[in-house]
């Protein structure tokens, strides 16, 4: 009876899986060599104690060998933190303004207790014209500066070899603009009305005399296109000769459909950054200007040192909190549309990719208007982005406007 016990019982064992010759946790520590060790390292180092799904994480052992593996780690970790930050200074490193305007001044605006920054190339006339020359008068837009058009000044210079001239200016609370009010600090007013005055009053600086001042061309990138348009009639009652208006990448029906969404984008933001190199790779890592060179030339701009030095704050801080403008945005865009199909002046819209015109800019459209274009693969910074391409297409409309015979009509103009 036993025997027949044991045989039923050894074919029961053998339809079992085979038993494993290890197991997890292993009683005694594999072998390995130091190659292998330090591969083991560096791969710990990349990927912390991460659960691997084979299992729980292990303990560590509390033994002399596993602490100076820590240790070894602690260092690696550090050698890759310093080559990173390393390369992020190199590669991210900002560039100068130097090489994309001639002058970069502070003018006193007195009327409007600002000193406000402007970035100027003046026109270089052929030898021997008794013209005035053309100026692009270039406006940035919400939390950016006038070195946004950096790339692009450099491209209009070089394709009209000189003979249209730039000038870009940083709002008030904005870049290297300040305030000249004795009064105490406190929230700057940015409605609409109050940008658009800034902006008169400081032309009229830069040019006192209308009858000796260049011919302007307007270009204002999203609230810049707002505020503008909005000067363009200003500036003719004062008599200056405005040749024509061209607004980058807003609408007034899609940016105020857009505006109950702003504070979900700025949640999105960072608070700050380390350093300004950091500040240059965050827009160049999120697209939010996909141009490497034009983002060293303008981000600096648009941080500066944190004011509050709290251990928890980062070191640099935006220079325009775009939340506290949050009651101005309204007024930025409401009536844009009206107020650029009445300018009295050619007229062109330029989109990042194929955008929705509201019902007044469509109508406007098919009865020719205006002039629209639009630029393939790039983001709202289109500017930024491909300042080759919009020189390409801001040039072109200045030569077909600024040089027709008298009382022929520009494009966009009634």
């Amino acid at each position: 009876m036993s025997d027949l016990y044991r045989s039923a019982m050894h074919a029961r064992i053998a339809k079992l899986p085979p038993v494993p010759t290890t197991l997890w946790p292993a009683t005694t520590a594999p072998s390995y060599d130091e190659d292998e060790e330090e591969d083991e390292e560096d791969e710990l180092d990349s990927l912390g104690d991460l659960p691997t799904g084979l299992g729980p994480p292990a303990m560590p052992a509390h033994t002399p060998r596993d602490r100076s593996r820590t240790v070894t780690q602690s260092r690696v970790g550090q050698r890759q933190k310093e080559q990173r930050e390393a390369e992020i200074n190199e590669r991210y490193a900002p560039i100068s303004a130097s090489g994309f305007f001639e002058q970069a001044l502070q003018v006193a605006v007195p009327n409007r207790n600002l000193d406000m920054r402007v970035y100027y190339t003046p026109p270089q006339l052929p030898q021997g014209s008794n013209g005035k020359g053309t100026v692009l008068l270039c406006h940035h837009g919400a939390g950016y500066s006038g070195l946004s058009f950096a790339c692009f000044a450099r491209e209009v210079w070089d394709m009209t070899k000189g003979e249209l001239g730039v000038l870009s200016v940083d709002a008030r609370a904005h870049g290297k603009t300040t305030s000249t009010s004795q009064d105490p600090p406190q929230q700057e007013d940015l409605s609409i009305d109050v940008l658009v005055q800034d902006f008169v009053e400081l032309i009229k600086v830069v040019y006192p005399d209308p009858a000796s001042s260049p011919t302007l061309l307007l270009v204002g990138h999203s609230m810049g296109g707002a505020i503008t348009t909005r000067a363009i009639p200003l500036l003719q009652t004062s008599r200056y000769n405005i040749t024509g208006t061209v607004v980058l990448d807003v609408v007034e029906g899609s940016a105020l459909d857009a505006l109950p969404h702003m504070n979900s984008i700025l949640n999105a933001r960072p608070v700050g950054f380390d350093s300004v190199p950091k500040a240059v790779e965050w827009h160049v890592n999120t697209n939010t200007i996909r141009n490497e060179t034009s983002a060293r030339v303008s981000v600096p701009s648009i941080v500066h040192p944190t004011q509050l030095k709290v251990p928890s704050m980062p070191a640099y801080e935006w220079r325009t909190p775009l939340r506290s403008t949050a009651p101005y945005w309204e007024s930025w865009f409401r009536g844009l549309s009206s107020s650029f199909l009445a300018a009295r002046t050619a007229r062109l819209l330029i989109l990042a990719g194929t955008d929705r015109l509201d019902r007044e800019l469509t109508i406007g459209q098919m009865q020719g208007k205006f002039q629209m274009a639009v630029v393939q693969g790039v983001g709202h910074m289109l500017h930024e982005d491909d300042p080759r391409k919009l020189a390409e297409i801001v040039v072109e409309f200045w030569k077909r406007n600024e040089r027709l015979p008298i009382n022929v009509k520009k494009v966009g103009e009634l």
